[in-house]
């Protein structure tokens, strides 16, 4: 192998690892939260159960996370430095959800089974479902809108 193609091996080995370095979830102590944070996380958690706490930068903007249960589902809420509410991932039921949105899922998993589901709000506004897929060892994810429609963009 020639010196060239050595540094561009690790060149790119370094960049990817760079990424998964940079988009790595980084669990903290609850001690560890800004005020303004943890004001947000007691507002957002009455009556649930913490189950920790998280920091990531994801597409360059840094947020805690907080995974939680509440009412017996998975809830998992990001939150800004300065305490605003970025995101809320609510564990949800696929049968309660509008026909519409159940076929969708179901038609975009393609024959894969659909082991989870969670509506995805922000800014307090429902913007996509998504479903967590198992076809044999292979897990997937797949998102659809509020209505069940194709999204221009996944959330």
């Amino acid at each position: 192998m020639s010196i060239r193609y050595s540094r561009i091996i690790t060149v790119s080995v370094t960049a990817i690892a760079l990424t998964v370095a940079a988009s790595a979830e980084k669990k903290i102590e609850r001690s560890a939260l800004p005020p303004a944070v943890e004001k947000t996380v007691q507002a957002q958690s009455n009556g649930a159960t913490i189950k920790g706490f998280t920091t990531e930068t994801e597409d360059g903007v840094f947020h805690y996370e907080v995974q939680m249960t509440a009412n017996g589902h998975g809830r998992d809420i990001s939150i800004a430095k300065d305490g605003t509410l970025l995101e809320v991932e609510d564990e949800v039921a696929l049968n309660t959800l509008p026909a519409a949105v159940q076929s969708a899922l179901t038609a975009k998993a393609a024959g894969a089974k659909i082991t989870k589901v969670e509506s995805i709000t922000k800014k307090g506004k429902l913007v996509a479902y998504e479903a967590a897929t198992q076809k044999g060892t292979k897990k997937g994810e797949i998102q659809v809108g509020p209505n069940g429609e194709k999204l221009a963009h996944e959330e």
